[in-house]
């Protein structure tokens, strides 16, 4: 039954002690999901976060937030992991398919060590057992939070360097895979039996098109790629 759920413990915390947690993840404030069955526990979450000024949205099922238009816009979901229906794992197995930059942290009154590291084995921020200590859960947010947002970040920067790729001709891919591994122009020039000159006029072109400013630029853009001559 939904009421027998151990209630959230509505602990005071100074301003300046939220303030110093937020920062970690980035000065916009931090999108959050509550997931929680028990009205009395998602609306004692909901005010304990906005009061530590979070943005939170609540939800009484998984499924309403995997049917949510801006399910991939929230920095942290925090979920009880005793949900109906489809459950706290459950979800997190679908997140990890649909949003894999996102970030999950589970609260629970029933504790289970095992069902916890099998959360964190799957890449869970937090699994904390209520009544949960207001500290420890702000802290695992902004953790959650940072963790999201620099996945985001990184798999924004993909997505553009693989168009920027994408826009290379044939020759200037393989001048680019080439040069980024190591080789010199001649080396280069021979490899694909062409001339120094030719070879460094790709290479031009590369950079252009890359956004690149050095050969630095290229290297490091090449590792995000994945990309590897043989």
């Amino acid at each position: 039954m939904a009421s027998a759920k151990p209630r959230i413990g509505l602990q005071s915390i100074a301003v300046n002690g939220v303030k110093d947690i937020k920062p970690q993840a980035t000065s916009e404030r931090i999108r959050v999901a509550v997931i929680e069955d028990d009205d009395s526990v998602r609306q004692a979450l909901s005010f304990q976060l906005r009061t530590a000024g979070f943005e939170v949205t609540v939800y009484s099922s998984a499924e309403q937030l995997l049917e949510a238009s801006d399910a991939k816009e929230f920095d942290c979901v925090v979920a009880d992991i005793y949900l109906p229906k489809m459950n706290g794992l459950q979800l997190q197995e679908e997140l990890n398919r649909t949003i894999p930059y996102g970030s999950i942290v589970f609260i629970t009154g029933h504790g289970d060590l095992s069902l916890g590291m099998h959360a964190m084995r799957k890449g869970a921020v937090d699994f904390l057992e209520k009544p949960v200590d207001e500290r420890a859960l702000l802290n695992s947010i902004a953790r959650g939070a940072d963790i999201s947002r620099r996945r985001r970040a990184e798999r924004s920067q993909l997505v553009e360097l693989e168009e920027l790729h994408h826009s290379l001709t044939s020759r200037e891919r393989e001048v680019f895979a080439l040069i980024t591994s190591g080789l010199l122009n001649k080396q280069v020039a021979a490899e694909l039996g062409t001339t120094e000159r030719t070879v460094k006029a790709h290479r031009a072109s590369v950079m252009i098109k890359m956004g690149a400013g050095s050969i630095a630029d290229l290297v490091r853009m090449a590792g995000v790629l994945q990309i590897h001559s043989s």
